[in-house]
């Protein structure tokens, strides 16, 4: 949640952690799971499989290992059992919609081997499906308007059932260090919800094992979430009180455009016998056509859809991989191209009229329009990045980092994705740095802000032909806090005006593990007459963050960057 609703959130919490990023096996938990088998799809109800009527609750058997209860009142998820163990909920709160919808109409219907559950609240539906003999919940969920906040689903799991000590864990007795939802330990290590290190393209699925059972949430493609591929949000959660395991489509929270509305699923809680959950079910292989006739509203089967392909893109800078996506207000969806020659495939695409954007890491280098019919692939011939289109192609005098969208490589930068700030195991904030040392860019802090870093200082040389003439220098950054912006001083002698500040959002990013926002590049004409003549001494540029809005410390104004460059 923003900041403003941290609070509420941080009492409801959460327990263990086992993820995954997308194309590996590797497991962040304590034990790594046996590899999964991909359940067959029944043709006939499985043994067992049906629902009952308890008065309160809708009660479904799978027929496998798995029980659950939706409550005919909200449409809480208010049982979830496997294997005779119940998993669900803690502190007297149950599994749900954002924090849990009020009234609502709950209906109930068989279809062969489909049960489905149907939620209605006002003008968002929400849906529950069981398959005979499978132990996994399918859900969808489609809000229409903003008479729901966020768009989340939680599931809220028991203390106790799964234990470990992650960066999205931590328990109360820690210190509170900032915003009643990041906490220090004893030992100075940071824990936070929102500490995941995933960006929504790194990880298919989320959740936890104890090595005999595994419980995962393996998440939906985001087709009408907001943010794009490389967007950070909740994903785990733990504490003393129990556990808590997300699907998040609008947050509210670091968010770089409007949420986007109507039918978003299938997602799925997933049990396994402590392996990770079958591949089967990534949204990329995910089929459904059993629920093709289920009536679930706004629903778009594979028919439905169309492709788009590219036989390769030219131009790219081939150290980096290259991602291309497609959106429109309505929807998202994108794609790896191939590191060979670029092509890509980008299946399951709702009809309409797209932006499509070429990523270098996770910088935009290049946009064109494509229009998906359905039932038709729409085939591209070769798309070619422009070579003024990435400011990496420009020649520069010298440059710290490199332009990919992000701060990786500078100081601290890989630590920030799952830590705050604060946290013991981060270098120095402070220090400058020094041109020609070859540790400019592992010298330089991913984050500067205005409290606790500005006016940090660059040395470097100049030929005296350089020296005779004016340069441009650009400073890169991927997101900012509080309207954060560098301003520049030369050799004490000239400075920049102020510049305005660009887009970004306008919550916590920098303190909650995220320096996604809207890339932008400042740049300064800078006059010979600035230079020092005296090819001996060094030039000192000072970047100072200048901002009249943020309060102190790690939440003073700030930004991210993402290169800096002194042209030729």
């Amino acid at each position: 949640m923003p900041a403003t609703e941290s609070s509420s959130v941080a009492r409801r919490t959460f327990v263990l952690g086992a993820a995954t990023a997308a194309g590996s096996a590797a497991l962040a938990g304590p034990l790594a799971p046996a590899a999964p088998a991909a359940p067959a799809a029944p043709a006939a109800p499985a043994a067992g499989f049906g629902w009952s009527d308890d008065g309160s609750n809708y009660v479904v058997d799978t027929g496998a290992s798995l029980v659950f209860k939706v409550s005919k009142t909200n449409g809480d998820l208010t049982s979830l059992a496997y294997k005779g163990t119940e998993y669900q909920g803690y502190g007297g709160r149950n599994s749900h919609v954002e924090s849990g919808l009020g009234t609502s109409t709950v209906t109930i219907t068989q279809s062969g081997a489909t049960i489905l559950i149907s939620v209605t609240y006002g003008t968002l539906k929400h849906y529950y499906a069981a398959r005979g003999g499978e132990n996994n919940v399918y859900l969808w969920t489609s809000k229409a308007d903003t008479s729901v906040s966020a768009t989340r689903y939680i599931v809220r799991v028991r203390a106790g059932l799964f234990l470990n000590d992650e960066p999205d864990s931590y328990t109360y007795t820690n210190s509170t260090i900032e915003a009643s939802d990041v906490f220090a330990k004893s030992d100075g290590q940071t824990r936070s919800k929102h500490y995941s290190k995933l960006r929504v393209i790194d990880y298919d699925y989320m959740g936890w094992t104890t090595g005999s059972v595994g419980l995962w949430i393996v998440r939906s493609n985001h087709e009408k979430a907001s943010g794009g591929p490389f967007y950070r949000s909740l994903l785990r959660h733990q504490s003393a009180d129990g556990g808590g395991l997300y699907e998040i489509l609008y947050y509210g929270e670091n968010q770089t455009e409007d949420q986007r509305f109507g039918l978003q699923g299938p997602y799925v809680i997933a049990f396994t016998d402590g392996g990770a959950p079958s591949s089967s079910l990534h949204h990329a292989n995910l089929t459904t056509s059993w629920a093709d006739s289920l009536g679930i509203s706004g629903y778009v089967g594979a028919s439905g859809r169309g492709r788009v392909a590219g036989v390769g893109i030219s131009g790219r800078n081939t150290a980096y991989a290259y991602t291309v996506r497609l959106a429109n207000s309505s929807a998202q969806y994108w794609g790896s191209a191939r590191s060979s020659d670029g092509y890509f495939s980008i299946a399951g695409v709702l009809p309409g009229t797209y932006t499509l954007t070429v990523h270098k890491g996770e910088l935009a280098v290049c946009a064109t329009s494509v229009t998906v019919t359905a039932g038709a692939t729409t085939t591209l011939d070769t798309i070619t990045v422009p070579s003024s289109n990435d400011p990496s192609n420009a020649s520069a005098i010298w440059r710290i980092g490199d332009w990919n969208g992000s701060p990786g490589g500078f100081k601290n930068a890989d630590l920030m994705t799952y830590a705050h700030p604060s946290d013991v195991r981060a270098a120095s904030w402070t220090g400058n740095v020094v041109i020609g040392s070859g540790s400019e860019t592992s010298a330089f802090p991913c984050y500067l802000w205005k409290d606790v870093n500005s006016g940090l200082l660059v040395y470097f040389k100049l030929t005296a032909a350089q020296a005779a003439a004016a340069h441009t220098l650009r400073i890169g950054v991927t997101t900012a806090y509080a309207n954060g912006r560098p301003q520049i001083t030369v050799n004490d002698t000239w400075t920049s005006a102020i510049p305005s500040p660009p887009a970004q959002p306008s919550t916590r990013s920098l303190t909650v593990g995220s320096y996604r926002g809207n890339n932008h590049t400042f740049t300064y004409s800078i006059p010979a007459s600035a230079w020092r003549t005296d090819t001996g001494q060094y030039n000192v540029l000072k970047i100072d963050v200048v901002s009249g809005s943020g309060t102190t410390g790690y939440l003073s104004a700030g930004t991210a960057v993402d290169a800096i460059d002194l042209l030729a």
